[in-house]
């Protein structure tokens, strides 16, 4: 085959010669030349179509063969599909970073203003030996092997509502070096049987989280487990979290789940075990940073088939109506209590962001109409600056004060006036 090369070199080649002899000479060059390069574009279109045949007939013999009829081998790499826009959206898709924490907290320690080395003043000891310690640059319990401390409550056999949740920092060793720390929550009922038992701690080069616990209505026990592998840190803090909600309990670690329990006995209390293997190197153990509150993730069936109590009510009558916000006697200060409920309303509106409501305060006739119509607006106003606070456009917010002017109840009694104390949200 003549490349184009070769030709330019015999036409320069030519073009030094004189006469009609060269002139023909390049010409029958020039004619070779062009004969050359169509029989190759011909060889390359056959060769094309050979490839584009054979690669038909291996898809046909869905890899057994190649066209030249030899086996191919199990172990041949092969090409990766690309996946198409539907498929890509039909993966498997599930939540497990769904935690929230409760609105309302009820206990708080950061252990920020205790004393070095002393027992910890929120906590009560029920065995063993704790301590106030420093931990890289974070104030903390110390857990002596076998300690068991439990929170000081104003109630201390019942504190833990039924829907809850509990934060608080841990600290992780090395498990390839360490095998020996490790941490229990005993929650029980009122009996001070146990309702449900977390375990955390080292297990072989990875940290294991596991919970122990009766269903509801049983006293069957039973056990679910899970590694965390790769979402914990060593030598350093781990944040855990826990949501109760009536019956689902599940269990975080560093933002993500790894405990989901649908059906788990409500418990009343609980306290901290620290624990270690064998009296090894058990000095590990520190705790930081809790929070107990009210309010937790919704169970999975109000995600799916029940109405929220505010949806359910502004469906049917076209308003909210609620007696759980609450205020300080003769005054528009919100009890800390009655975030739990602005919290529903808060989580209704921002479903539903173009939705107005028309927030109405409404007292007993308790007092003059000259205190109570003021501080019925007054009571109104405070409830949609906590909506604005929670996330909610206040644009869509009007605040009315109805004083004692539409009772719903009998004034003349404790509950009557009781249900008079209300708010309710109209919609607009």
């Amino acid at each position: 085959m003549i490349t184009k090369r070769t030709l330019v070199l015999l036409i320069m080649i030519a073009a030094c010669t004189t006469g009609i002899q060269a002139q023909g000479w390049v010409g029958k060059l020039k004619n070779k030349a062009i004969e050359a390069a169509k029989k190759s574009i011909e060889n390359k279109v056959e060769q094309k179509v050979e490839r584009t045949t054979e690669k038909a007939a291996d898809r046909i013999l869905d890899g057994k063969k190649t066209a030249q009829g030899k086996e191919v081998q199990s172990n041949e790499a092969k090409p990766a599909q690309e996946v198409p826009a539907e498929g890509k959206a039909a993966e498997a898709e599930y939540q497990q970073n769904d935690f929230v924490p409760g609105s309302v907290a009820f206990f708080e320690d950061n252990l920020q203003n205790e004393q070095m080395g002393e027992f910890p003043s929120k906590w009560d000891l029920i065995e063993g030996n704790a301590d106030v310690a420093n931990m890289k640059g974070q104030k903390c319990i110390h857990l002596h092997p076998g300690t068991i401390i439990e929170p000081l409550m104003t109630n201390q056999d019942s504190y833990l509502p039924d829907v809850f949740t509990a934060e608080f920092d841990f600290w992780m060793n090395d498990p390839a070096t360490d095998l020996d720390t490790y941490y229990y929550l005993n929650f029980m009922d009122s009996k001070k049987e146990k309702c449900y038992e977390i375990y955390f701690g080292e297990g072989y080069k990875q940290l294991e989280v596991k919970v122990n616990y009766k269903p509801a209505n049983s006293n069957e026990g039973r056990d679910v487990g899970h590694d965390v592998r790769y979402n914990f840190k060593k030598n350093d803090y781990n944040h855990m979290a826990i949501s109760f909600n009536k019956r689902a309990l599940k269990v975080y670690v560093n933002g993500q789940r790894v405990i989901n329990i649908p059906n788990c006995r409500s418990a009343v209390k609980f306290n901290v075990i620290g624990r270690n293997w064998g009296g090894y190197n058990g000095d590990k153990a520190y705790l930081t940073n809790f929070r107990l509150a009210k309010g937790a993730v919704d169970l999975y069936e109000r995600n799916t088939t029940d109405m929220s109590a505010v949806e359910k009510a502004i469906a049917e009558t076209g308003k909210f109506v609620t007696n759980n916000i609450l205020f300080e006697t003769a005054k528009a200060t919100l009890k800390p209590e009655s975030m739990e409920e602005i919290q529903k309303v808060a989580d209704y509106m921002k479903k539903n962001p173009t939705a107005r409501f028309e927030v109405q305060g409404h007292t007993d006739n308790q007092g003059s109409d000259k205190i109570n119509d003021p501080l019925s607006q007054q009571r109104a106003e405070a409830v949609i600056k906590a909506l604005e606070g929670l996330g909610v456009d206040g644009f869509n917010l009007r605040a009315v004060g109805k004083g004692s002017h539409m009772p719903v109840a009998d004034n003349a009694t404790d509950e009557g006036r009781a249900k008079n104390r209300r708010v309710e949200f109209i919609k607009k």
